[in-house]
C-alpha cells in the first residue's frame, strides 16, 4: 500500500488528504491504491475511488485563468473519460452539474459505462447483456490538487431496481457528499 491506514482513516501518499474508510475491512472490504488513486470496494454495495492529481505550474496557471467549471469539465473529459472509454467502449457522460458555492466550484458528473460494473453480476441474463454501470463523479480543486471522487450505483444490478434517472443521480450525489464530508485536506504547500 502506498498510502497508510490510521485507525478508521486512509491517509493518501504525501498526506494530501485523509478520509474515513467507506468499507468494512472486517467483512471483506478492500483498499488498493497507487500514488494517485485509492479504491475502496466490497462485493455488495461499495465501489468508491478517489483520485488526487497534483497540478504542475502550467496547470495551476490554467486553473487560475479559466472559469472553474470549464477547467474541471475539461480535466474530466480529457483525462478521466478516455480511460473509461478504453476500458468500457461506449462510455458516455449522462449529465453534469456545476455548483459554484462549494469548495470554490464543484462539478458533479454522471457517467454510463457499458459492462463497467465493479460488482459481480448475479444473473446469467444480466451477464449476457453487459449491464451499464452508472457512476457519480465529483470533481474539484483544493490546494493545487484536482480531486475526482467516484462511486458506482450498485442498485442498478438488482432485478428490483426501479429508480428514475433523477433518483439515481440524487442518490449518487448524496453518497459523494457523504464521502466528501469525511475528507480532510492538507494545508497548501508554501
Amino acid at each position: 500500500m502506498v498510502g497508510r491506514i490510521e485507525g478508521d482513516h486512509y491517509v493518501a501518499p504525501g498526506g494530501l488528504y485523509r478520509v474515513k474508510i467507506p468499507v468494512l475491512l472486517q467483512l471483506g472490504g478492500t483498499i488498493s491504491d497507487t500514488g494517485n488513486v485509492v479504491v475502496f470496494r466490497d462485493d455488495y454495495s461499495v465501489h468508491v475511488s478517489i483520485g488526487a492529481f497534483e497540478l504542475d505550474a502550467t496547470q495551476r496557471w490554467e486553473l487560475s485563468t479559466m472559469e472553474r467549471e470549464d477547467y474541471l469539465n475539461a480535466f474530466f473529459t480529457t483525462l478521466v473519460m478516455p480511460d473509461f472509454a478504453r476500458m468500457f467502449p461506449g462510455s458516455q457522460i449522462e449529465a453534469t452539474q456545476f455548483d459554484a458555492g462549494r469548495l470554490g466550484g464543484v462539478v458533479f458528473c454522471v457517467t454510463l459505462l457499458p459492462g463497467g460494473s465493479m460488482f459481480p453480476t448475479p444473473f446469467a441474463e444480466a451477464r449476457a447483456a453487459l449491464p451499464v454501470a452508472k457512476r457519480g463523479n465529483l470533481i474539484f480543486a483544493q490546494n493545487g490538487v484536482i480531486y475526482v471522487l467516484s462511486t458506482e450505483l450498485s442498485e442498478r444490478l438488482g432485478k428490483a431496481h426501479k429508480m428514475t434517472a433523477e433518483e439515481e443521480n440524487a442518490l449518487l450525489a448524496s453518497r459523494l457528499d457523504a464521502l466528501l464530508a469525511t475528507m480532510q485536506f492538507a494545508e497548501p504547500r508554501r
